[in-house]
């Protein structure tokens, strides 16, 4: 096995997987000499990029490069190349950085303390190998607990991912863990994405290679690493070709089969297709915090005062992610908000953050973030806060805490990007409208599409639309079907059954009926039939899909039990709770069978079936808080499940009169769904409506009135003509008294 290091009202929607600093140092000069090839600099610290000038010009790519077949071609400055051109050995690769370690003390990598040599003896730095430390060399590599499970993957497997949180250590792990064992392979590392083909076809054609993925989730979505990609490598003997990765653990996150729950739609195909490479590899994962083994053969090294110090911070952070000066960055951004501070700086950070957690994997150029970074400010206070000028802003952003890395990470010429550790900060708001406007119309049709898939996983359909739109017209693979179900998510069902209806008919013509791709059109044409409107007809093709999964990819398939789950849920709609209670307790011991009690479906199956099936209400409702405490346990607070069932909830105490309650209950989703998922998604309409209802039934008449007139009003302008949302709104409009008067 390849290695891989690292609706509302009854339910959630499951569907189918088928779908600054002075001073840069000789080591950085003769470091920037050597390696030639472009962007790269995004990923060496502020100490370079403070003179991004000089640097950027030293790392222009080789043009007709002189020399055989390792010589770059003309133009190419996709690939890290010695200054000759050449694709290097491991055993060159002598910085770790070069490898996208996060710097320290100017230079090391991913924070991860290491010696200056590899695990064979030898200098790793060109440096003695008699403990003493020459200038501006790497903190010493410190043997990790996982080494060895990494070690014995890599010996047995093609393809490794070391999954970990940001500044755990993991590029420097697997950078020195692949150095000691293949120092003659070539060293091959793509600079973005587009550059993959020619990483796999240099990887391809020679004997020993890595091809290394750091940051793999930058190689994933459109244009990205598919499993069709990794096939096409020639089939190497264990050790001789080896794909090499790393991935925050919060990207990784996104692939579990809770967040496959979370998708609604239009990200699903594309997600699958992510998912899918992941699969491939086998997944060995890195700590932040270190063992106490781990801290002994740190404080070993006492002659490194930066070891020392990160050994003294260790027990609340992690030393790597305390090397890396994770912590310190934090504090300063947190920090430079105050007056007469750095208030502009932060603002560009902010910015910054926001642009990576939006979706936009590329850097950021200078002119963007001066535009972007403004509205950040405002909302801080402006020119209360007595900014200071943006080029001084950007010097402070870029400067290297401790001589590690700055905020901002890049030069002028090719951009900037956030700092990683800064992305998984707690307490970050959503990210905001105006930079998520001042963005999507100007990105490529592909890092559109890279948002919009994001933005559907977050819950903002409306987004994801917009995005993926982009993407469409750009001519992105697959965006077409991802487009018309984010349409229906975002509250057109009619709309998105058209499109779908063509593109499966399409589906069906060139790949035949059976295909997993017509499969996963079909589920998604039955579903949008029913929410425009017609459960039966929905009913009737969930009927006739789930036959259809169950011959093509067998009974227990998660794709098969969706599409039992969607036909017990729209027989339930037809009018017949009894017939999709029978449907939905036989469906939920196949997946306890198959998925465990703690999968999300699972929690979904368990909601639909308290929904419909038979039983006292009180019984019901204590089923309903259990299935809460489950949910809170297993997903979250704020997981959509979780949200569900608060609804299901709340729908129940109106049901049995306790209309106080069901009025705070409803208040408080409303918010809750509003800050996860944005005020125009459908469940947060949905909610506002029930929340009215709840008023209304409280005698609290004009209130209901106004929030109704309010919530009619936004659902116009968001939903399809006869949605039912729209409906309930007039229903229960008509169904308060006139105004003034009070009901009886």
């Amino acid at each position: 096995m390849p290695v891989l290091l690292v609706r509302e009202n009854s339910r959630v929607r499951g569907w189918p997987a088928y779908v600054g600093a002075v001073g840069l140092g000789a080591a950085a000069l003769a470091l920037a000499s050597l390696w030639t090839s472009g962007a790269w600099a995004t990923g060496i610290g502020a100490a370079v990029t403070t003179f991004s000038g000089l640097v950027a010009e030293r790392l222009q790519p080789q043009r007709g490069a002189a020399g055989g077949g390792d010589a770059a071609p003309a133009g190419a400055a996709a690939l890290l190349r010695t200054a000759a051109g050449r694709i290097p050995t491991l055993w060159q690769v002598d910085r770790p950085e070069s490898a996208g370690a996060h710097s320290a003390d100017g230079h090391s990598a991913d924070g991860h303390p290491a010696d200056g040599h590899s695990a064979d003896g030898h200098s790793a730095d060109g440096h003695s190998a008699d403990g003493g430390r020459a200038p501006g060399a790497p903190p010493a590599y410190i043997r990790r607990d996982v080494e060895p499970r990494l070690r014995e993957a890599l010996g047995r497997a093609g393809f490794v991912l070391l999954v970990g949180e940001s500044t755990a250590g993991k590029s420097r792990l697997a950078y020195e863990t692949a150095r000691a064992l293949y120092p003659r392979h070539a060293f091959v590392r793509p600079l973005g994405r587009a550059a993959l083909p020619q990483a796999l076809r240099v990887a391809g054609s020679r004997r020993r290679a890595v091809l290394w993925l750091d940051d793999l989730e930058e190689f994933l979505g459109a244009g990205g690493l598919t499993t069709a990609m990794l096939a096409a490598l020639p089939g190497p003997a264990p050790g001789r070709r080896v794909v090499l990765a790393t991935m925050r653990t919060q990207e990784y996150r996104r692939f579990d089969a809770r967040e496959e729950s979370r998708l609604t739609g239009s990200d699903r195909d594309a997600w699958r297709t992510q998912r899918d490479v992941l699969r491939q590899a086998e997944v060995v994962r890195l700590a932040r915090h270190w063992s106490a083994g781990e801290r002994r053969r740190a404080a070993a090294h006492v002659q490194d005062p930066r070891i020392v110090a990160a050994l003294r911070a260790g027990e609340r952070f992690g030393i790597a992610e305390v090397l890396a000066a994770g912590p310190e960055l934090l504090a300063s951004w947190h920090n430079a908000w105050a007056p007469g501070a750095n208030p502009r700086g932060a603002a560009v950070v902010a910015a910054a953050v926001d642009c990576r957690r939006a979706g936009l994997r590329s850097p950021v150029g200078r002119d963007r973030l001066r535009e972007l970074h403004r509205p950040y400010l405002v909302e801080r206070g402006g020119g209360d806060l007595q900014p200071e000028p943006f080029d001084e802003a950007m010097t402070w952003a870029c400067t290297a805490v401790y001589a590690t890395s700055g905020l901002l990470i890049g030069n002028y010429t090719q951009g900037y990007t956030a700092f990683d550790y800064l992305l998984d900060a707690p307490g970050l708001a959503p990210v905001p409208e105006h930079l998520w406007q001042g963005l999507v119309g100007r990105v490529t049709p592909a890092e559109a599409y890279d948002m919009g898939l994001l933005a559907h996983q977050a819950g903002r359909p409306r987004r994801a639309a917009e995005a993926l739109s982009r993407a469409r017209l750009g001519g992105v693979p697959g965006a077409d079907f991802l487009l018309a179900i984010t349409i229906g998510d975002a509250g057109r069902p009619r709309r998105a059954a058209a499109d779908l209806a063509g593109i499966t008919r399409r589906r069906q013509d060139r790949l035949g009926p059976g295909h997993p791709d017509t499969l996963a059109a079909r589920h998604q044409l039955a579903f949008f039939t029913g929410e425009a409107g017609n459960p039966h007809a929905a009913a009737g093709r969930f009927a006739a899909l789930a036959a259809d999964a169950a011959s093509v990819l067998g009974a227990g398939h998660p794709d098969t039990l969706a599409a039992r789950h969607e036909l017990a849920y729209f027989t339930g709609e037809s009018g017949a709770p009894a017939e999709a209670a029978r449907q939905l307790a036989r469906l939920l011991t196949d997946r306890l069978r198959v998925q465990g009690p703690d999968d999300p479906q699972v929690l979904a199956t368990r909601r639909s079936l308290i929904w419909y099936g038979t039983g006292e209400p009180a019984h019901k409702e204590e089923r309903l808080a259990e299935l809460q405490d489950d949910a809170e346990r297993c997903l979250g607070p704020d997981d959509p499940h979780t949200l569900a069932v608060r609804s299901s909830r709340a729908a129940f105490a109106a049901r049995a009169g306790r209309t106080a309650e069901a009025v705070t209950a409803w208040e408080s989703l409303v918010a809750d769904r509003t800050r996860v998922m944005g005020p125009d998604h459908p469940h947060t309409i949905y909610a506002r409506l029930e929340w009215a209802r709840a008023l209304a039934a409280s005698a609290r008449t004009e209130e209901a009135r106004s929030l109704l007139n309010r919530t009619l009003g936004d659902a116009r302008t968001l939903l399809e003509p006869g949605h039912r949302h729209l409906r309930l709104a007039r229903e229960l409009l008509a169904g308060l008294p006139p105004a003034g008067r009070h009901p009886v």
